[in-house]
């Protein structure tokens, strides 16, 4: 506790000439010591567990940022699986892709190559039938020549 001039003054021990110290003053005085040792006792006693309740806390906080640290670590570890997994597909579908272009391709060449052969397939009845229709008709020009003469 802070006392004023005016205090301490007052409390004092003032020395009488033949009895020596006051015992009322001496033991005002001890209270007072007593009271203010107590209450220093019991600040530092709270301060001791402010301090203790503070570095609690800190340990919390200390033990939550690892957890945070550690699960950052994860989820970049997680986005790096999933990134490598997300091209890995993309490749699969690619590749993919290309094989089923490829097999169209490959089937439609087939489709060309067998309508072509139907086209000549056709072209050559075709050629056959006019063939065979043009003989026919010579033949019967042929017939009618031969009626018209006789």
């Amino acid at each position: 506790m802070n006392y004023t001039p005016e205090e301490l003054r007052s409390i004092c021990l003032k020395r009488s000439i033949f009895d020596g110290y006051n015992k009322k003053q001496v033991n005002n005085l001890l209270s007072l010591i007593d009271e203010d040792y107590s209450r220093v006792i019991k600040e530092n006693e709270e301060m001791k567990s402010k301090i203790n309740s503070l570095n609690e806390a800190i340990q919390h906080y200390k033990m939550l940022e690892e957890s945070l640290q550690h699960s950052i670590l994860v989820a970049q570890h997680t986005s790096e699986q999933i990134k490598v997994n997300a091209c890995e597909k993309a490749r699969l579908i690619t590749s993919e892709a290309e094989i089923n272009a490829t097999k169209l391709l490959e089937a439609a060449n087939l489709e060309i190559v067998k309508s072509k052969g139907k086209l000549e397939e056709i072209k050559s009845e075709i050629f056959s039938f006019k063939s065979k229709t043009e003989a026919l008709l010579q033949a019967q020009m042929e017939i009618l020549k031969q009626i018209s003469i006789e």
